[in-house]
């Protein structure tokens, strides 16, 4: 989800991309009649001619030569991505996928002027703790369904009946199968909103919200929103990083003096992401609609792009494949090729840009509700508790575990429930 590159000839752009993205962040306008409120069950099913395209579209790729290192510096592996590129044009089944979302409870319906699909599931067990998780980018609800079963059935799992949640999972405007947002407007803050009146609108007056990468951006916003009702949050990417940390990383100055190794390491993380791997959200926060015309219409244009943020970002040794299954990454490329969601998803780049790892403090130090943080070894970067204990003064909950990244529900689903458990127990 990373925003801000300070490759220094990016700096102008970017700045100027947030004066934008602030301008936009215009607040919903009134309506001139009452929105309708129903919520209607929704299925998917795409059709045949669009999967039969897809594959000939995979089939018909003109592809690049091949890098010429003999890594990943340059990017995506020619040889990676044409066998993933293959199988989804051969042995690949959506409809496996359609099956799978088909047997969750999912729903439509409109806030504010805009249609929002979502997961919806009661657990059996009495008393459970309504939780709305957020998704983030390149994810979808894809990476939140292995959780499905350890938070709403906590007794299969080893867990116990009074941890379980009633679960609901969104998708993002401009996401999956909610609607586009067709004008701007629809940043973090206004996502939390709608959470909140989603979460209301389906009988909650009490709840908790969890976030990761843009979900943790959503997260926060909610906390500084403090709407009634909202018991806390839970982030696996925190905004944490201090302002003189941040301003050093902006300029490509060393790392400030003082910092204990944990601290270090984590500013040696960010530094390598700045200036090495920040390309792909420059492009977003400046020209989503440009970027968005090739990956709209290469299928393995889009898949390439997703790639190599799986490959970075998951606790994989940068080989993807050794924490999330070919089928498991297209089914969540497949999603956004379907729903014709590259760009208008990489529009709340453009709209938002809210580094979530920039200056920070002054932002989070408004959340009014408690936080819970967990720290997975193979996020973008491991945030020090002492960062974390400075950014978020309602901190009631910090914990590093051994495996996991950025991706940490899909990656390790077990280990993700059994945080949420143990982070919202003395809320409940």
């Amino acid at each position: 989800m990373f925003t801000k590159s300070t490759v220094p000839a990016m700096r102008t752009l970017l700045a100027a991309a947030a004066l934008v993205g602030a301008a936009c962040a215009l607040p919903a306008t009134a309506s001139a009649a009452p929105e309708d409120t129903a919520i209607r069950p929704f299925r998917i099913h795409v059709s045949d001619a669009a999967i039969s395209e897809l594959r000939q579209r995979v089939q018909a790729t003109r592809w690049p030569a091949r890098e010429t290192v003999n890594d990943q510096s340059q990017g995506v592996q020619l040889e990676r991505i044409q066998s993933l590129v293959r199988y989804w044009g051969t042995g690949y089944d959506w409809r496996k996928v359609e099956a799978k979302l088909n047997a969750l409870p999912q729903f439509t319906t409109k806030i504010d002027g805009i249609d929002i699909q979502f997961v919806h599931v009661r657990s059996r067990h009495p008393n459970a703790l309504p939780l709305v998780i957020t998704h983030g980018w390149p994810g979808s609800v894809m990476e939140l369904l292995k959780v499905v079963g350890p938070l709403t059935d906590p007794t299969v799992y080893g867990g116990k009946a009074e941890d379980a949640f009633d679960l609901v999972i969104p998708s993002m405007p401009g996401y999956g199968f909610s609607g586009k947002p067709t004008g701007p407007g629809w940043g973090a803050e206004r996502i939390g909103s709608a959470w909140d009146v989603l979460m209301k609108r389906l009988g909650y007056t009490t709840y908790v919200s969890q976030g990761g990468d843009w979900g943790s951006v959503v997260a926060d916003a909610m906390g500084r929103q403090a709407p009634a009702g909202l018991l806390g949050i839970h982030v696996n990417m925190p905004a944490t990083v201090p302002a003189e940390v941040a301003t050093a990383l902006a300029h490509g100055a060393p790392a400030p003096a003082g910092l204990t190794a944990v601290e270090k390491a984590a500013f040696e993380s960010l530094n390598k992401l700045y200036t090495k791997g920040a390309g792909y959200a420059a492009l977003m926060v400046t020209r989503p609609q440009t970027l968005g015309y090739g990956l709209t219409d290469s299928p393995v244009g889009l898949a390439a792009f997703f790639y190599d943020k799986f490959t970075e970002w998951t606790y994989s040794g940068g080989n993807a494949e050794k924490a999330l299954t070919k089928d498991e990454m297209l089914d969540d490329i497949s999603l956004y090729w379907f729903t014709n969601s590259a760009v208008s998803s990489a529009q709340l780049y453009w709209e938002n840009n809210n580094n979530n790892f920039n200056a920070a403090e002054q932002k989070t130090a408004q959340i009014k509700v408690p936080v819970a943080i967990t720290v997975f070894p193979g996020e973008i970067y491991r945030a020090p508790r002492s960062w974390a204990e400075r950014a978020y003064p309602k901190l009631t909950y910090f914990n590093e575990v051994d495996k996991g990244g950025h991706f940490a529900s899909w990656e390790q689903p077990q280990l993700f429930s059994e945080e949420l458990r143990a982070a919202f127990r003395s809320l409940r």
